[in-house]
């Protein structure tokens, strides 16, 4: 019988996962199965520019993977057994041996409010926003880099709105000095209201016709209903493999997952560091069924890609443990860059045998067994 691995959540993370198992693997060892509640690979970086009005490239999961050897299946993923090893789905159950767990997260807060954590609400936000006349006000919660990406889009969309940004702290005051000026001039130009030091909750202090919060992200509670070890938050707590401290037959991607990085600190909700989880979980996991040395090394980070807008950006180096580093390019140049960066990351997902050669080695005779010896799907 096949090694049956399957994969949760075909966003970013999962949908590398399921690509780089796929060509590390033998298709006569392994089934690998990708689920996912929607047809399409979404580009979430980019779900604040569908907010605003502007189209995204669709990209078909059975046309990413045909040829592959990786399955689409296109269901709901409603409940987790991981001591049976069972996987519930709105189209009935599917048994595994190896889990990859990849359902990422979504925006913290009331359910019925308006972010941009997920398509279905980037586009419940950009069909209200078309309903406001000329003067409508606008008001973004949360300072990070997803409050900034989209009240900046927002405004360059619509510059007859009256637009606004409440953070807790200073807007931008992990970025250098010069990332933190261009910032500041890119938001006078837009006419972008900045409310510093200012802690929304409920319906806040500011009112505003909309109001998106993007002050933060949740997990899907699914893990935290099982027997997995998880955080208070539900991630899955995972070793430097990203492997599951208490079933070592799931591994934990993405947002889903709690890992740390380089000097003992958490890895952050991130793309930076989801897709470099995912290409961790798929060479160990592909190392131990093939009998080789498995690759651990903590992830780094490199830079902070900020889009202001379709012109403007900032690309901010930093440390290996993503502190600023006094350089950034800003402007025109740092947008051609983000958009090279999430057109790369597309792009990779939509040829997922073609970034990297294929090493598609065999199985250990052991492992191999194991796979015999498992109950089978139903």
């Amino acid at each position: 019988m096949k090694h049956r691995i399957v994969v949760l959540g075909a966003g970013y993370t999962g949908a590398h996962a399921a690509g780089r198992l796929a060509r590390r693997l033998h298709p006569h060892d392994v089934e690998i199965t990708l689920v996912n509640a929607e047809p399409d690979f979404v580009e979430r970086v980019r779900l604040h520019q569908l907010a605003t009005g502007q189209t995204l490239r669709p990209r078909p999961l059975s046309e990413v993977y045909a040829g592959t050897g990786v399955t689409v299946r296109e269901a709901r993923v409603t409940g987790l057994d991981p001591d049976r090893r069972t996987v519930q789905l709105s189209d009935g159950e599917l048994s595994y041996d190896t889990l990859v767990y990849a359902l990422g997260s979504t925006a913290a807060g009331p359910e019925d409010g308006h972010h941009v954590a997920s398509r279905p609400a980037a586009l419940r936000l950009r069909d209200r926003l078309g309903e406001l006349p000329a003067g409508g006000t606008v008001l973004v919660v949360g300072g990070g880099l997803t409050g900034i990406e989209t009240v900046t889009e927002i405004a360059e969309s619509r510059p007859d709105l009256r637009v606004s940004i409440a953070t807790r702290g200073a807007l931008g005051d992990w970025l250098s000095e010069k990332a933190q000026q261009h910032l500041r001039g890119a938001l006078a130009r837009l006419n972008i209201t900045v409310h510093d030091d200012t802690d929304i909750t409920g319906d806040g202090e500011i009112r505003a016709d909309v109001t998106v919060r993007t002050g933060g992200f949740a997990v899907h509670p699914i893990a935290a209903a099982t027997t997995l070890q998880v955080t208070a938050t539900g991630q899955i707590e995972v070793d430097g493999t990203m492997r599951s401290v208490s079933h070592p037959d799931v591994y934990a991607v993405g947002d889903a997952g709690f890992a740390i990085g380089v000097n003992g600190k958490p890895l952050r909700m991130a793309c930076g560091s989801g897709i470099p989880m995912a290409w961790q979980a798929a060479d160990a996991l592909a190392a131990r069924l093939t009998g080789r040395k498995v690759p651990e090394s903590p992830i780094p980070y490199y830079t902070q890609c900020i889009s202001l807008g379709r012109h403007d950006g900032i690309i901010q180096p930093v440390t290996r443990d993503d502190r600023a580093k006094p350089s950034a390019i800003t402007g025109g140049p740092a947008a051609r860059i983000k958009e090279l960066i999430c057109a790369g990351a597309a792009w990779s997902i939509a040829h997922p045998t073609v970034l990297l050669p294929a090493r598609r080695r065999r199985l250990t005779p052991a492992a191999a067994q194991a796979s015999a010896q498992a109950p089978s799907s139903f």
